[in-house]
C-alpha cells in the first residue's frame, strides 16, 4: 500500500507519541497487571555482568531547574488516591493508593515520624499514567503500632516491610521512592534485592544515617532507659493539645525544614482526636532511634549492591548531617556499581518535596520517563 508523505509524518509522530508515554521499566502501563507475575521491564543482565557497564550523571545546582518535562503531560491530580491497608502479623499498614490499582505502584515510604501524607504534595504532580502506593510505616500514621515488649529497629523493620508487601503481590522489578528514613530503607532494599529493583528514587538522603561507633556505644543506655519509659506511659498522661498548638508545636519542632501549610498536611494523619484536643498518632517508642544505626563501613557495603538505576535529588541547603562528607562518598560508591546515577541539588529544606514539590517533581517525571 503506497502512503503519501503526509501520512509518513503522522505515523511517525504517533510512534514517537506512543513510545515517549512508556515510563516504566521496558513495558507500557496496559501490558502489566498488579496481580502478576509479569515483569515490569526488559530482561535484566546478571548481577555479575552489570559491572561493565555503568554510567553516572551528575547535575549541579545551576542545572537543577533543566530537568523539564512535556508541560501538556497529564499527571494524578489531587483527587486520584484511596485508602489503603494491608493486614500484617501485628496489624495493618495503612497507606494512601495514588493513581490505577490496575498497575504495579511506585512504592514510596516516608521520613522518621512523618507520615504518607509526605507525598500528598509531590504525587499530584506526577504522570496520570502512573500509580504510586505511599504507606505509613509501623507506628506512624494511621498504621499500627507494635505490641507492647518489641521495639523498633527501624531499619530493619522497614527492609523486611518492603518485602512483605511485594512478596504479597508478587511484584517483580519494583519502582522505590523515599524521603529521609524512607529513603534509607529504599537504599536498603535494593542492596538486599539486586535483581529485583528496577528504579530507585531517594529525597534528600543518600543512604542510612551513620553514627561513630564510640557514639552509638555511650548512647545504648540511655536508648534503653528511655525506650521502656515510653512505653509505661499511659495515654492518660501524654500531654493533649488544641489544633492551633498542635500546630505550632510541629512547626517549631521542625525548625524551618517545612511551612505551615506542610504542617497540616502531615497532621491529617499525624494526630488523633482525645478528650477535646489531639494527641501525635505515631508511636511514642519510635522517638529512640539510636538502635539499629550503621557506621560508615556498613553503608558503603551496602552501596557496592546496588545495580538499578538511581535518582539522588539533594536539598540545598537540605537536611544537616552529622557527617555531611559521607553523603558524596555514597554517591560516589552508587556511580561505581549502579546501572545509572543521576544526582541533582535542589533548592530547599529537608522537606522540599512537600514544601516545594514543583522543583522535585520534574526530575522524578524525567527520570521515570527515560529507559
Amino acid at each position: 500500500m503506497l502512503v503519501t508523505f503526509r501520512e509518513y509524518v503522522i505515523l511517525t509522530l504517533l510512534l514517537l507519541l506512543t513510545q515517549n508515554s512508556r515510563i516504566d521499566c521496558g513495558r507500557s502501563s496496559s501490558e502489566i497487571s498488579l496481580f502478576t507475575s509479569v515483569s515490569l521491564s526488559a530482561p535484566r543482565r546478571p548481577f555479575e555482568s552489570m559491572a561493565q557497564a555503568r554510567v553516572a550523571t551528575t547535575t549541579s545546582l545551576n542545572d537543577t531547574m533543566t530537568a523539564k518535562t512535556n508541560g501538556s503531560m497529564p499527571t494524578l491530580g489531587e483527587n486520584s488516591w484511596e485508602e489503603f491497608s494491608i493486614d500484617v502479623p501485628w496489624g495493618t499498614v495503612t497507606g494512601k493508593w495514588w493513581g490505577s490499582r490496575n498497575r504495579q505502584p511506585i512504592l514510596a515510604l516516608h521520613g522518621w515520624q512523618d507520615n504518607c501524607g509526605s507525598f500528598d504534595r509531590l504525587c499530584p504532580l506526577l504522570p496520570a499514567d502512573v500509580s504510586v502506593l505511599a504507606i505509613d510505616l509501623p507506628g506512624h500514621g494511621h498504621s499500627s503500632h507494635y505490641p507492647q515488649g518489641m521495639q523498633y529497629f527501624i531499619f530493619w523493620d522497614g527492609i523486611c516491610l518492603i518485602r512483605r508487601i511485594v512478596r504479597k503481590y508478587n511484584w517483580k522489578d519494583v519502582t522505590l521512592l523515599g524521603h529521609s528514613l524512607g529513603g534509607a530503607l529504599t537504599f536498603m532494599y535494593a542492596a538486599s534485592f539486586p535483581n529485583e529493583v528496577c528504579k530507585l528514587i531517594n529525597i534528600d538522603i543518600a543512604g542510612p544515617t551513620v553514627r561513630g561507633v564510640t557514639r552509638m556505644a555511650e548512647g545504648t543506655g540511655k536508648a534503653l532507659d528511655k525506650f521502656l519509659d515510653y512505653e509505661t506511659l499511659p495515654q492518660s498522661k501524654q500531654p493533649c493539645y488544641s489544633y492551633e498548638e498542635m500546630i505550632k508545636l510541629v512547626l517549631d519542632a521542625y525548625d524551618g525544614s517545612v511551612d505551615d501549610e506542610s504542617v497540616r498536611v502531615l497532621m491529617r494523619r499525624g494526630m488523633k482526636p482525645n478528650h477535646g484536643g489531639y494527641l501525635f498518632s505515631r508511636d511514642l517508642r519510635l522517638k529512640v532511634s539510636l538502635l539499629g544505626l550503621f557506621t560508615k563501613e556498613q553503608t558503603l557495603a551496602y552501596a557496592r549492591q546496588i545495580r538499578c538505576k538511581v535518582l539522588n535529588i539533594r536539598g540545598v541547603p537540605g537536611m544537616k548531617f552529622e557527617m555531611p562528607e559521607f553523603y558524596a562518598e555514597v554517591i560516589a560508591t552508587l556511580k561505581q556499581h549502579a546501572e545509572h546515577v543521576v544526582y541533582v541539588e535542589v533548592p530547599g529544606t529537608h522537606h522540599l518535596h512537600l514544601v516545594t514539590p514543583e522543583r522535585v517533581a520534574p526530575h522524578i517525571n524525567q527520570f521515570l520517563l527515560n529507559k
